[in-house]
């Protein structure tokens, strides 16, 4: 019986890799009965401004199952990013990017590299909450919650388990970010502990990004927020031989989307020279998703194989390594022409049927919550921070009163340093013990009635008896 899954051609090379793809997969076994929707450039153009159509949602939601081509987003304001927004609406918290050197015959430094990266999908500062809130100042918001970090280091934890792998390390930045990096560093630590058969590292992401691009063998698999594993896995594709040669999926609870990584160079559109291996080899890994085990791994057996003979496309072609330089379609026809056969060089892969992963999240203990205090932000530009803070000294409602003023997150009064550069946007933390919501009400009226232009506040919070605000030092 067939498995009905939804496909979409895109945008730029979009079309040549899904036709060349597909021929492929279904050449090697794959049992598809394919639904098309349209995405991309031309339903933006149409006034979509997430790039799919409205009924497009109803095959996804139906197959369960997106196979997904490169589209082209419009430049310009207004348009969202079709891939935040598919994953976001059908849940889709993981990102699986397999990183894979294929020496000799793919170019790399790191002959032996074979990393994993799982992203968080849905978090972070991809939860698009941006503001223009001064002349000087823009903001967007980073999202850490307990329940999608559990999810994504669960699945990162089940993933090693299922697949052979025997460490999962954790990247962050909670020397900094202490709240929301530090909540996927102690949940990372809290989960680690189920799963005594893998080895556990954490490491800073900047000082882990480089041990990645200079050792990756050092890693297996790697979990990290979404911003970070975003730019991360694009470095550990191109550092194990092409971006272009890197598939990946997106797996949720009920639904999974597969594709490339790369984008849609429209440059090279029609010109049947893009390689379509990253497409192929995340719809090998949607095969496996679906169960087609057999034809999963009788597709990548002929695309290793393919390597190995030497027929290549542009981007991966090298003389003295290389044998013949093929465009789109005739490299689908070389992959398919080798079904059957194995790997000589190159590990042969293997597929097991298993359950699906599951990373459901424990539910939250309540705390105890107690409102201490306000962060009152204003778009001033009426003088130095001394004339600021002498101005609101004045200001008081009930136990809140003017603590400290932070420019940029520096402390510039009371007993600032000259030298610090301030912009027009300064958060004014007003606290005073047990404090009322009728209290942070009457400060914010009483300084709008004053003619402060108060663009933003945040409520602070301690739980159980712990500061849920980041501190202010100096």
């Amino acid at each position: 019986m067939k498995t009905p899954i939804t496909v979409a051609y895109g945008d730029g090379i979009g079309p040549e890799i899904m036709a060349a793809a597909l021929r492929v997969l279904e050449a090697g076994g794959a049992e598809l009965d394919i639904e098309t929707i349209e995405i991309g450039e031309q339903v933006y153009k149409r006034g979509g401004n997430t790039g799919i159509e409205p009924g497009a949602w109803e095959s996804l939601r139906r197959t369960k199952v997106f196979y997904k081509a490169p589209i082209t987003t419009p430049q310009g304001g207004g348009y969202k990013s079709l891939n935040v927004t598919a994953r976001k609406a059908l849940g889709l918290y993981a990102n699986v990017r397999p990183c894979i050197a294929y020496a000799p015959f793919v170019d790399t430094l790191h002959p032996g590299m074979n990393v994993v990266i799982i992203r968080e999908n849905e978090e972070d500062l991809y939860a698009g909450i941006e503001h223009r809130q001064t002349d000087d100042v823009y903001q967007c918001l980073k999202l850490v919650t307990r329940p999608g970090t559990e999810k994504i280091v669960r699945y990162a934890f089940e993933y090693a388990r299922s697949n052979g792998r025997r460490k999962v390390t954790c990247f962050m930045k909670d020397n900094i970010m202490k709240f929301t990096d530090g909540l996927f560093h102690s949940v990372f630590e809290e989960i680690g502990t189920e799963y005594p058969d893998i080895e556990k590292e954490v490491w800073i992401v900047d000082i882990g990004a480089a041990k990645l691009a200079d050792q990756p063998g050092q890693f297996d698999v790697i979990v990290m927020p979404n911003l970070y594993g975003d730019i991360l896995s694009d470095v550990a594709a191109q550092i194990a031989g092409s971006v272009g040669l890197a598939g990946s999926a997106n797996i949720g609870d009920q639904c999974a989307m597969f594709e490339a990584i790369h984008g849609s160079a429209p440059r090279r559109a029609g010109q049947n020279v893009a390689n379509p291996s990253g497409l192929l080899l995340a719809g090998v890994m949607m095969l496996a998703h679906i169960g087609q085990t057999d034809a999963a791994a009788r597709v990548h057996h002929a695309w290793l194989k393919t390597l190995e003979d030497g027929i290549h496309t542009y981007d991966i072609f090298k003389e003295g390594v290389s044998v013949q330089q093929v465009g789109t379609a005739e490299f689908a026809d070389a992959v398919i022409a080798r079904m059957g056969q194995l790997p000589v060089r190159l590990p042969q892969v293997h597929y097991e049927a298993a359950a699906p992963i599951t990373a459901a999240a424990k539910p939250v203990q309540k705390a105890e919550k107690q409102l201490v205090g306000v962060d009152v932000f204003l778009h001033w530009d009426g003088g130095s921070a001394d004339d600021l803070g002498r101005l609101l000294e004045g200001y008081t409602a009930g136990p809140l009163q003017l603590q400290v003023i932070t420019n940029r997150g520096v402390k510039v009064y009371p007993g600032g340093l000259p030298e610090t550069f301030c912009t027009d946007h300064w958060r004014c933390r007003f606290m005073g013990g047990a404090a009322g919501h009728q209290h942070v009400a009457q400060l914010y009226s009483t300084l709008a009635a004053a003619g402060f232009d108060c663009i933003k506040t945040e409520n602070l919070y301690t739980f159980d008896g712990q500061p849920g605000y980041s501190a202010v030092h100096g």
